[in-house]
Order: C-alpha cells, then sequence, then structure tokens
C-alpha cells in the first residue's frame, strides 16, 4: 500500500484540510462499548472499545486533541479503520470531555502523562496477551510523545504514532494567535471555558464548596482571549506549574523525543496552521526508533486525498499500515 500523501486538489489551503473533518465529514457508525476507568486520585476516564474481544488481538489506545472527545470524527475513522484489520481499538476521553464533568478542579493538558500511563497499566491488566499500540492527536500525539520519553524502555508499548504534533506549545500558542489561526484560538477558548464553568456548576450543584472555591480563586473566566492567558491563569495553578511558561517547558514533547526507546510514526504538515515549521524537531532530536513524515500539505489532523464525492483519509490508510508493520515484525 502507497505511504504517498496526495491532498485533495479541492481543498486547496492548510484551513480547508484542517476544517474538512470536523465541518464536513460523516461520522463513522460503530458500535462501542463505554467502561468508566477510576483513577488513583478518586476521578475518572471513561473509555470507549471498538473491535474484536480476543485476548491476543492487537489493541491500540487512541487519544484526542484539545476539546474533542472519543466521538471526534478522526478517532471513529481511525476506529473503524482499525476494526477492517481485525484489530480491537479503546478510545480514551481525557478528563471532563466525555459528555460528563470530571469531579476535581483539575482537568486535563497537553503534558497529562500520568493519566496516560494509568490507562495504559489498565489496558495492559485487562488485556495482558495482547500486543498494546497508542496513537495521538495534537494534544494527544504530545502527551504520547512526552510519556515514551519520560518511560523509555518501560512504555508497555509496541508502537505509537502521533498526529500533528504541538512540539513547543509556546510557539504553538504565538502560531495560533496569527492572522486566520486566531479563529481556532476563540474556539478553542470558548470550549475551554465552558469546560470550567461546567464544572463550577456542578461542584456549586453538589455542594462541594471547596473544590469551587479551588476554581473560583483562578479569577474571573470572562477576560481570556489567548492561550498563554488560560494556561497562566487556570491550566497552571489547577496543576502544579509555577506559570504558562513553565507548563510549556516541562509539557513540550519536543524535548522528551531523544530518550523515547518505543518505534514511534509522526506525520506532520508544513502548513499545519497550529504549529511552526521551525517548531519542528531537528533529525538529530529524534531518537532512532523515530521515523518522522513531514507532508508540504495537510494542516491540522487533515490529510485529505481523494475526490469530492469519494474523499480518503490519509491517516486512516498510513496508520493501520504502519501498526501492521510493527506487529509483523514483532512476531
Amino acid at each position: 500500500m502507497s505511504t504517498s500523501f496526495k491532498p485533495a486538489w479541492w481543498l486547496p489551503s492548510p484551513h480547508l484540510q484542517t476544517l474538512w473533518n470536523p465541518l464536513c465529514r460523516k461520522p463513522a457508525q460503530l458500535e462501542r462499548q463505554r467502561e468508566r476507568l477510576w483513577l488513583a486520585d478518586g476521578d475518572f476516564l471513561d473509555l470507549d472499545w471498538h473491535g474484536p474481544h480476543q485476548a491476543e488481538t492487537p489493541l491500540v489506545l487512541v487519544l484526542h486533541g484539545l476539546t474533542g472527545s472519543s466521538s471526534s470524527l478522526y478517532v471513529l475513522g481511525l476506529q473503524q479503520a482499525l476494526a477492517a484489520q481485525g484489530w480491537a481499538s479503546v478510545a480514551l476521553n481525557w478528563r471532563g470531555c466525555s459528555g460528563e464533568p470530571n469531579l476535581l478542579p483539575r482537568g486535563y493538558h497537553s503534558g497529562a502523562s500520568e493519566d496516560l500511563a494509568e490507562a495504559l497499566r489498565h489496558l495492559r491488566a485487562q488485556r495482558p496477551m495482547a500486543p498494546l499500540y497508542a496513537v495521538g492527536y495534537s494534544l494527544g500525539g504530545n502527551v504520547l510523545l512526552k510519556y515514551l520519553g519520560e518511560s523509555g524502555a518501560h512504555s508497555q508499548l509496541q508502537g505509537a504514532a502521533a498526529v500533528s504534533v504541538p512540539f513547543r506549545l509556546d510557539q504553538c500558542a504565538d502560531r495560533i494567535g496569527i492572522g486566520f489561526s486566531r479563529v481556532y484560538q476563540s474556539h478553542f477558548m470558548r470550549e475551554m471555558v465552558a469546560y470550567v464553568k461546567d464544572k463550577q456548576r456542578l461542584f456549586a450543584h453538589q455542594g462541594q464548596a471547596d473544590h469551587l472555591s479551588t476554581l473560583e480563586q483562578l479569577g474571573p473566566l470572562d477576560d481570556m482571549r489567548t492561550f498563554w492567558d488560560f494556561d497562566g491563569r487556570i491550566t497552571a495553578p489547577l496543576h502544579g506549574y509555577a506559570d504558562a511558561q513553565d507548563y510549556y517547558r516541562r509539557a513540550s514533547s519536543r524535548y522528551f523525543l531523544g530518550r523515547v526507546e518505543t518505534p514511534s510514526l509522526i506525520i506532520q504538515a508544513a502548513d499545519d496552521p497550529f504549529v511552526f515549521r521551525h517548531s519542528l524537531p531537528e533529525a538529530s532530536e529524534l531518537a532512532p526508533c523515530i521515523e518522522m513524515e513531514v507532508h508540504a500539505h495537510g494542516g491540522h489532523v487533515g490529510f485529505i486525498e481523494g475526490s469530492p464525492r469519494r474523499p480518503g483519509y490519509y491517516l486512516e490508510r498510513r496508520i493501520p499500515q504502519w501498526l501492521a508493520e510493527q506487529a509483523a515484525t514483532n512476531t
């Protein structure tokens, strides 16, 4: 199967590539089983399973991006493609992303590798015989690569793929404030503020004064316009960082790539409207086990090919193919 990507001629800009999935694509109709994973700190993650149940069937954990969920169309599409090759998958919803607010003031963020580690331990216990893989998109890709660098030879994964990764969070926070990308920034700000307000309402309704107070002490939510605003006033204090700069430095996956020991594929577009070209790592920064594809076009989690009547999805062609190649190598 070809690994070449030929961008759809009818989506000539990175923004059209980026917006096709969320705005125009029909969702795959999947039968999935939801499982609630209770975390050590008393919070929860919701997992959506799809595909074969056999004990030794390869299993792929799928990680969505910022303000997404297991119902994001790229997640559904990948789960469908994996099932077509006989693989099982489980889509993780980061804290508070499954349609129900999470139970603690803290939430999810681009460095939340401890939640990923807990999910992987759970999957390994659930299916100890299954070869285990992971695929992360955008924020999920950043968390995945950070985790791989932190865990080294002990990742529990046979392979991993990451797509449209914000390798340098500080630079991406700047990039999304430029030009048309400010439209995305406004969308994310609305969604992230709503995420916090939903929890405030939950805590007020349940009479959890201490949790409510923790969020109220962060200050007003209505005057934040940029990622620097939100991450400085919300993300950093809620998750143990000194400020936005400290969060960006400690959570950016670019600084962890040299320590990865799990075979990994990274797929990026040079025209990603969320990521400066200079934010992409140099070859010298990559561990030997990392294969990086940089395509001239593709937008952010786009990579649409084919015709208007029959659009194709390169990511759902390439990633299952690459994972199958890893599985064949490991047998």
